[in-house]
């Protein structure tokens, strides 16, 4: 296939172009500047949709970038980093002379109500609680395709973990050194994902066709895995402890009280559609994941 992927050289689009070439797919980026098997997103919005089977949306300002202050300038850009780069590929598809055979965009599981006990599967509710929960449904919505020109799929992931890059690269220096532990009290849940199994389910969905809808990129050892599991799974992996705790009133002094909420609180989440599908998790496992990454 042909595939023309949003946001191909941040950390998520690396992997997943890795992926599509390993497989045999040819695969044109679309960013801030022109290139080799570059477009720009105005060289987008000009001309089009470059001809393609297939288009993948994974453009987003990083939330959590700790360098960045929660003020109105940075919500700006975190929510038109995603939602205006994936109205225009959608309406490069919808106006297309021949729109791609599939579509997906990857969007977050803060779209459902933070919860120490609620399981949320594909069918589950939510896009109504909270800033990030509100724009992921606003996010969702923009990449709609009027007709039924091109087999939609949303893909809601969980933290990225993997190698340089992720989640997992601000944490690594204070763990090695004997410094890590949980975010604030450690009891809420960790919605995670292998770097390599989120572009594995992206891959999986292009390549199916029977595929459509919502699909959770998260682990199926997510839904038991809370912030603690994760830190003493992390020190184990490294060979350190993980007992000093980061408080929550630090998260919020840093991040602010909104963004806190994504450290501090989190979703039990069921990747039930995306195993009924047929996708075979390479790290279902929590361990196992850790050690490829840290190892």
């Amino acid at each position: 296939m042909r595939v023309v992927v949003g946001g191909g050289t941040g950390f998520v689009g690396t992997a997943l172009t890795r992926l599509l070439r390993s497989r045999g797919h040819e695969v044109t980026h679309v960013s801030r500047h022109a290139g080799k098997d570059r477009i720009s997103w105005d060289e987008l919005s000009r001309s089009g949709l470059p001809r393609c089977d297939a288009a993948v949306n994974l453009a987003g300002e990083n939330v959590l970038n700790p360098l960045r202050r929660w003020d109105y300038a940075f919500q700006r850009e975190v929510v038109t980093s995603r939602v205006e780069t994936t109205k225009t590929l959608a309406k490069a598809i919808a106006e297309a002379e021949q729109p791609p055979r599939a579509w997906v965009l990857v969007t977050g599981v803060g779209y459902y109500r933070p919860s120490l006990t609620t399981e949320y599967t594909e069918d589950s509710s939510g896009g109504d609680c909270d800033f990030f929960s509100r724009l992921v449904h606003t996010w969702e919505l923009a990449a709609k395709i009027p007709g039924n020109i091109t087999r939609e799929v949303v893909v809601r992931s969980g933290v990225v973990l993997g190698k340089n890059g992720g989640a997992i690269s601000q944490m690594l220096w204070p763990f090695r050194l004997g410094l890590g532990g949980p975010i604030g009290s450690g009891v809420q849940p960790f919605p995670w994902i292998h770097v390599q199994d989120l572009a594995g389910i992206v891959s999986h969905a292009l390549e199916t066709e029977g595929v459509r809808g919502v699909l959770n990129g998260v682990s199926p050892a997510s839904p038991n895995t809370s912030n603690a599991d994760f830190a003493r799974a992390l020190g184990s992996a490294l060979g350190r402890p993980a007992l000093l705790p980061l408080p929550t009133v630090v998260v919020r002094a840093v991040f602010g009280a909104e963004r806190g909420i994504m450290l501090l609180e989190g979703q039990r989440v069921v990747p039930k559609r995306t195993l009924e599908c047929g996708y075979h998790f390479t790290f279902p496992d929590l361990p196992v994941a850790l050690r490829d990454i840290v190892s």
